[in-house]
């Protein structure tokens, strides 16, 4: 396993460890730049309309389409190591 590949694994874990929640702007990036550093593109179809919820982590998610995996993985654990992480 990559270097890359241990440390965002190990930022999965830690933002789960987080003395705050996170507002739900900051969680939303988490979940797309997760998604897309484990995943890749958005995949699936996009949710209903009334799936508040599930339609935003959604279309989150398919604003990175295109970005590489490392990448993503390196803008996820950027990001949760500046949440104190």
């Amino acid at each position: 396993m990559a270097d890359l590949d241990k440390q965002f694994l190990a930022a999965a874990e830690a933002v789960k460890q987080l003395a705050e929640r996170p507002d739900n702007d900051t969680l939303l990036k988490l979940y797309a730049l997760y998604k897309q550093g484990a995943e890749g593109d958005v995949s699936g179809s996009k949710p209903g309309f009334f799936d508040f919820v599930g339609t935003a982590k959604y279309e989150a998610w398919a604003k990175l389409k295109g970005t590489a995996r490392d990448d993503a993985q390196l803008k996820y654990i950027q990001l949760v190591r500046s949440l104190g992480a």
